[in-house]
């Protein structure tokens, strides 16, 4: 009889804990379904800020929503927070404030924050944000581009980029201490035609620097090259006067790349190399020889001897 009672009451227990809890999520649905009348802070975040304008750091972080919705939807803005991302390039000049008007975008932001505003209301009728102007300037652009051509191919021109100048904008203090900005390191490797390609500007490390233009093209015109020599005697100056030297060698060999359509053009006159005696360290028996003039249309020049033994005569 006692074990009877005993389940009797354990049934009740679970029967009354049932009803409890099914009372009580009865009445917050209720309580959560009914309309209520709230004021949220919106968080706001800013976008497409003109480039010739820095907006203030006291500028408004939050708008006032005035919430007429079920307790779901208050609920909702609570816990998930969502923020309204204001567009400035769709705001008006005041002076110095940029004035973005609640009515003018009222569609934009019933998409953003899911919200009827027939029944909730945002309390500014505008959102003014003080800004200030920047400076401007035009810096050059400097290509950051390695390149390796194939073999029996290279330019006449160094590669150039369009624009090769850049306007920027920012506090004053930053802009007048830059005065060019690179590309993106861009390698280029066996290049055996004409270059035409887009390349961005390095622009890391300029976090209040606004530039007007984020990319480049860069061109070269690339033909082919052939190599070329020319036997050159070697000339010393600045020796001593009475001094009797003896070198050798007495002429070296100048190796070069030239344009094939200019290699006719290339003539052994075109070239001196001279020694500086003037240049020797104490103790020396050679000398350094270098190519002082020489064709501008050739490249990648080069001697098959460098070292000039001498001896001093007595």
């Amino acid at each position: 009889m006692a074990k009877k009672k005993k389940l009797i009451k354990k049934s009740s227990l679970k029967t009354f804990s049932f009803f409890l809890v099914f009372s009580t999520v009865v009445w917050f649905l209720v309580q959560f379904s009914k309309t209520y009348t709230q004021l949220i802070e919106i968080p706001v975040t800013y976008t497409n800020v003109p480039l010739d304008k820095s907006i203030a750091e006291d500028r408004p972080e939050n708008i006032s929503l005035q919430l007429q919705e079920t307790g779901f939807s208050i609920y909702y803005f609570k816990i998930f927070n969502p923020e309204l991302i204001i567009d400035l390039s769709k705001a008006n000049v005041d002076g110095t404030d940029l004035v973005y008007r609640i009515d003018d975008h009222v569609t934009d932001i019933k998409e953003q924050l899911q919200i009827d505003l027939e029944n909730s209301r945002i309390i500014q009728d505008e959102v003014r944000i003080p800004f200030q102007f920047k400076k401007e300037k035009t810096i050059r652009i400097v290509p950051h581009i390695d390149i390796s051509y194939a073999a029996g191919y290279n330019a006449d021109e160094p590669v150039r980029v369009t624009p090769d100048s850049v306007k920027i904008s920012g506090p004053e203090k930053m802009v007048d201490t830059i005065e060019s900005i690179k590309t993106r390191e861009l390698d280029l490797t066996r290049v055996n035609q004409d270059l035409d390609g887009e390349v961005k500007l390095d622009t890391s490390g300029y976090g209040k620097i606004s530039f007007y233009e984020n990319s480049v093209r860069y061109f070269q015109k690339v033909e082919k090259f052939t190599e070329g020599s020319v036997e050159i005697p070697v000339e010393v100056i600045n020796i001593p006067n009475g001094l009797n030297l003896a070198y050798f060698p007495k002429s070296v060999v100048v190796y070069y790349q030239v344009n094939l359509k200019r290699f006719d053009k290339i003539n052994r006159s075109d070239f001196r190399v001279v020694c500086d005696y003037s240049e020797i360290n104490e103790g020396d028996d050679f000398m350094v020889a270098k190519v002082v003039e020489k064709p501008e249309l050739i490249t990648n020049l080069r001697l098959n001897e460098r070292r000039i033994q001498f001896v001093i005569k007595r």
